[in-house]
């Protein structure tokens, strides 16, 4: 495989760095390549073909959708006829017979909203948001614990008996009362972490059903 060389002169070399990774990274020549918007696309394949709850998922809501990878393959590898959401406060580019929207997840009336885009409740809610970094150890911990109880609430409120829960965490994220929250509301935890994910990363996914 051919490397790519940075050219670029006004750039740190820290930036630099990181650039060169990324653009050198497997999985973001392979996306470039397959049509998959994002790396963390093959994280939600690998995941797939380990745990398979794609394929049975009749209705699917992606939280913190953009650019839309997880979306690309929940409508490759999910059950023809599935009704496939996504909220994001960014814009997407439109995929073909996935409805996306232009939401913040925090905001009071998002339940409601994902409830008027589904007929029935979601088989299958995934997420894969981190929280925006401030430099501060405590501060982004406190972020993250505050995205997935977030997400764990809205979890509780749409996805059905059974339907699965696929969401990011970060080691050190899920302690305490948030665990507890995970036993109240859900079962068959399983934490897994995709060779897709970069090992220098402190992610994990949680993987698991709702009671």
């Amino acid at each position: 495989m051919k490397k790519i060389k940075l050219k670029k002169k006004n750039i740190s070399a820290k930036s630099s760095r990181w650039l060169q990774r990324h653009l050198n990274d497997e999985f973001v020549i392979k996306s470039k390549v397959e049509g998959y918007r994002s790396r963390s696309s093959y994280k939600l394949i690998e995941m797939e073909k380990k745990f398979n709850f794609l394929k049975n998922s009749h209705n699917i809501l992606d939280l913190g959708c953009a650019p839309g990878g997880w979306l690309q393959v929940a409508k490759k590898f999910g059950p023809k006829s599935s009704k496939i959401v996504g909220i994001d406060l960014l814009k997407i580019e439109k995929i073909d017979d996935v409805v996306s929207i232009e939401k913040d997840i925090f905001d009071e009336d998002i339940k409601e909203i994902i409830q008027k885009n589904f007929t029935n409740k979601v088989g299958l809610l995934m997420s894969d948001m981190s929280p925006n970094s401030s430099g501060n150890k405590k501060i982004d911990h406190l972020r993250i614990i505050s995205l997935i109880e977030r997400v764990l609430e809205i979890a509780k409120e749409v996805l059905k008996p059974n339907g699965f829960l696929v969401s990011k965490i970060f080691q050190g994220g899920a302690q305490g009362d948030l665990i507890e929250k995970m036993k109240i509301e859900l079962r068959d935890i399983k934490y897994f972490k995709p060779k897709a994910s970069r090992k220098q990363s402190p992610e994990t996914y949680l993987i698991a059903k709702k009671n």
